[in-house]
């Protein structure tokens, strides 16, 4: 692997979706996420780390250094025990060998890093105590995103639909139709801020310039590989990127996020339909010196 980033980032996601669901809420019959107090939506950080580590799957296909931790049908535990198995190590003779090494528990954690991306880019907890007590350690990764909230209030819609697939015979007697429900959004831009320290890169997981290239790659294709009906037309409108000329960083985030701007053209209160219906501007004049700002999308 190549070496650790040196410089701190942080970043704007601009996404928009069109008649679909970007992130249901299961305590709400999975209908969109909304701040009850605004009234804008909201899409979680798990929700789009999912979709990154979905694309990094898919472009890497499980190459050795980018193979995916968190991911559907692989429990943990077997994950976590490929560490111990690299190091000749097992649950009932770990605790004795690490008496013999003190550096074991660091060792298995960077094997962890060095073959998996979204541990060496988000982090993981990888201690487990069900059955066999496999402990990986505990790593805060370096990229980290917050909330997504729309730029304006959305109106969650619940669309009533037909189907002529029946489900049982004895309704198939009865009916030819049965009746369903999907929740959309007509439309919103939903705006995602996120951080990357160059700190915790080289001191915990050696997240690196390669590694960078690639997340970049991901946000900006991850809805493009994770299409559903349910989901609507969504897409990556921009990606704006903050580039400090040090490891500890040359400004406070909010101030960099503050030079973002996302306003509406028209001022007439009609809803928002479209991303053109926007201008997304950035204030470089304000930026503090030793940072750069690089929009991509």
């Amino acid at each position: 692997m190549s070496e650790p980033i040196k410089n701190r980032y942080e970043f704007v996601i601009l996404f928009d979706v069109e008649n679909g669901n970007p992130n249901g809420d299961p305590d709400a019959g999975n209908m969109p996420r909304v701040d009850p107090e605004t009234g804008l939506g909201i899409v979680t950080d798990v929700c789009l780390k999912r979709k990154i580590r979905n694309y990094v799957e898919t472009v890497k296909e499980d190459a050795t250094g980018w193979r995916i931790y968190v991911k559907d049908g692989v429990p943990l535990n077997r994950s976590d025990a490929e560490a111990y198995a690299a190091l000749d190590v097992d649950e009932k003779t770990v605790k004795e060998k690490k008496k013999q090494d003190p550096q074991l528990d660091m060792k298995i954690r960077d094997w962890m890093c060095r073959n998996f991306y979204d541990i060496r880019t988000f982090g993981a907890v990888m201690t487990t105590f069900v059955k066999a007590a496999l402990n990986c350690g505990q790593v805060r990764g370096p990229v980290q995103l917050g909330f997504a909230r729309s730029v304006e209030p959305v109106v969650p819609q619940e669309v009533t639909i037909t189907r002529v697939a029946i489900t049982t015979e004895a309704d198939a007697e009865k009916k030819g139709t049965e009746m369903g429900r999907k929740y959309i959004v007509p439309y919103g831009l939903y705006r995602c801020e996120g951080y990357i320290s160059a700190n915790l890169a080289r001191k915990t997981t050696g997240f690196s310039e390669e590694d960078l290239a690639l997340l970049w790659e991901a946000i900006l294709n991850m809805f493009e590989n994770d299409r559903s009906a349910a989901r609507g037309k969504m897409a990556v409108r921009e990606l704006i990127v903050f580039r400090h000329d040090s490891e500890l960083g040359c400004a406070p985030a909010w101030k960099l996020f503050e030079a973002v701007k996302v306003e509406r053209k028209a001022a007439d209160g009609s809803p928002a339909r479209a991303y053109s219906d926007y201008t997304v501007t950035v204030d470089e004049a304000t930026l503090p010196a030793g940072v750069t700002v690089t929009r991509m999308g």
